[in-house]
């Protein structure tokens, strides 16, 4: 197994640092002098190899944790898309939770820390504890760092939607207090938010009808000022005459 290459590997390096001379004493057979006159080589400081000790007993800590189901692999890191990842959202109904999840984040860092999720559920009308929102945070977060991504937020409406948190958890009381109105934004056609999950269309077809509808009201918004252009101008122009 790993950890016990790492066991070994790591309980070689410690007995070599415990010999004479940090490791380096049986480097020259005994009785062996260096030449007259030629300069003797310098032996390498210890500092190299105490920081190879402590990685190496970071690695093989973590490695037993993982073992024991204390910790969780690192996801490899990879580009998020909450479209293909989240297919039972709307593209709308995304945009709109974008939306939430920027107006909270203060620091504009990309991420909802505890003070700024205290914020969230206070003007929700919700307010947590300290540990209730250390709890909350940790429910959904998946890379351990302590506050809440876009993605980590968006699996908080998706755990709502399929019946996965308690009635007492402090994120189904954000899921619901958000005010994303999921009937009109209309997750998979659901009437309700909670009920999205029993609904069943087709994700590239709704995807790209909805792309469709979006480059038609840019252009009916492109139009529309064009309009608005065009009076101005005429308007000005009795003006001036």
């Amino acid at each position: 197994m790993a950890s016990e290459e790492l066991t070994h590997r790591l309980q070689r390096r410690l007995r070599l640092g415990e010999g004479p001379g940090g490791g380096q004493g049986d480097l020259q057979p005994a009785g062996l002098a260096a030449p007259a006159g030629e300069p003797q080589p310098e032996i390498p400081g210890r500092a190299p190899a105490a920081s190879a000790d402590a990685e190496l007993s970071a690695q093989l800590s973590r490695r037993l944790d993982i073992n024991e189901g204390a910790a969780r692999p690192r996801r490899r890191s990879r580009v998020f898309n909450p479209y293909t990842e989240f297919p039972e959202f709307s593209r709308r109904l995304i945009k709109d939770l974008e939306s939430v999840f920027k107006r909270y984040d203060a620091g504009r860092d990309g991420f909802i820390d505890l003070m700024e999720l205290k914020l969230m559920m206070e003007k929700l009308g919700a307010p947590q504890t300290h540990l209730g929102l250390k709890s909350m945070i940790k429910e959904v977060d998946e890379d351990f760092d302590g506050k809440l991504s876009f993605r980590e937020f968006l699996l908080i409406f998706h755990k709502a939607a399929a019946g996965e948190l308690r009635e007492d958890s402090g994120l189904l009381a954000l899921a619901k207090l958000s005010e994303i109105n999921v009937a009109l934004e209309g997750v998979k056609g659901a009437k309700d938010f909670f009920e999205a999950k029993a609904q069943a269309l087709s994700s590239s077809s709704k995807f790209e009808a909805e792309l469709k509808a979006e480059q038609e009201e840019r252009k009916r918004e492109e139009e529309e000022r064009r309009l608005r252009r065009a009076a101005f101008k005429e308007l000005k122009a009795a003006f001036s005459t």
